[in-house]
């Protein structure tokens, strides 16, 4: 008797309207953002989209890494803060619930299974990934480019997290200071400022600094010399950076700081009615 198959979760590419996949070169697959006319703002739709594209490359037998890049000028503006999407039509990943409940709890749920737990699940993936990062990068863009492994990007690009003019400690996945290291992390914070590609090279932000026309050429380099190596070798080189990092803290550090974000979401909500302080977007506008 032959036993009955479950069928594939994940919906075939052409469903996706945010995303894209395909294996530009041998042993090489790519994902890319193509919210382009919305600077690849993240809606949850988006993020959904993303989680799926990742696990149908981490499944392709044929793919050793995995390319994250973005269409158009900037590679992400961060979340969409327009966002009306219902993550109860959206696929789960993680044990999160009660997302409609009332009070912080819902929306704590929903945070802690569309940004936390997509971003640590993508971190955990055991092929290894790089980013491919052109022009703005801004606070939720960054859980989309620090998750990867390395990080190439153009000459253009700018890494920032303005956030704590809106009341918040920063965006969800808080691991500048492992990213950064802690002064930048701080400099980044407090002031709000955009650190250029040059800058982020030498804090060891990324691995690479290339013109914007070669970011592409450059990134399929890297990731063809990468894959060369046996997939287990690679699997077990990635866990072992990642488990010294989580050695030194890092996962615990992330839930510490996501808690105190949501602590300034109830602050604000009590004190301006809404999740955060309404005067941050005057200073970030007037900054930028």
């Amino acid at each position: 008797m032959t036993e009955p198959t479950s069928p594939d979760p994940t919906p075939p590419a052409h469903t996706w309207t945010r995303v894209r996949y395909d294996v530009p070169v041998d042993r090489v697959g790519r994902i890319t953002l193509t919210r382009s006319e919305a600077a690849n703002a993240q809606d949850y739709q988006m993020l959904s989209e993303l989680n799926e594209a990742f696990d149908v490359a981490a499944r392709d037998e044929t793919v050793r890494v995995i390319v994250l890049a973005a269409e158009g000028k900037h590679f992400s503006s961060g979340h969409d803060l327009r966002d009306q999407s219902d993550i109860d039509e959206l696929p789960t990943i993680g044990t999160q619930c009660h997302f409609g409940a009332d009070g912080a709890e819902g929306y704590m749920a929903r945070e802690a299974e569309m940004y936390v737990g997509l971003c640590w699940r993508w971190r955990n993936i055991a092929k290894p990934t790089i980013a491919s990062v052109q022009g703005k990068v801004i606070a939720g863009g960054l859980m989309l480019v620090w998750p990867m492994d390395l990080i190439v990007c153009s000459e253009d690009a700018t890494f920032s997290d303005p956030v704590v003019a809106f009341g918040v400690n920063g965006h969800e996945y808080f691991v500048h200071p492992y990213e950064a290291g802690a002064r930048l992390a701080k400099d980044m914070l407090f002031t709000g400022r955009a650190i250029g590609a040059a800058e982020a090279l030498q804090h060891g932000m990324v691995n690479r600094v290339v013109p914007r026309d070669d970011l592409e050429t450059e990134t399929l380099a890297l990731a063809s010399h990468i894959a060369k190596r046996p997939l287990f070798g690679l699997t077990l080189a990635k866990q072992s950076v990642n488990n010294s990092t989580e050695a030194m803290g890092l996962y615990t550090a992330i839930q510490s700081a996501f808690g105190l974000h949501h602590v300034a979401h109830s602050h604000n909500r009590l004190k301006f009615d809404m999740l955060v302080d309404p005067e941050g977007i005057d200073v970030i506008r007037n900054e930028a």
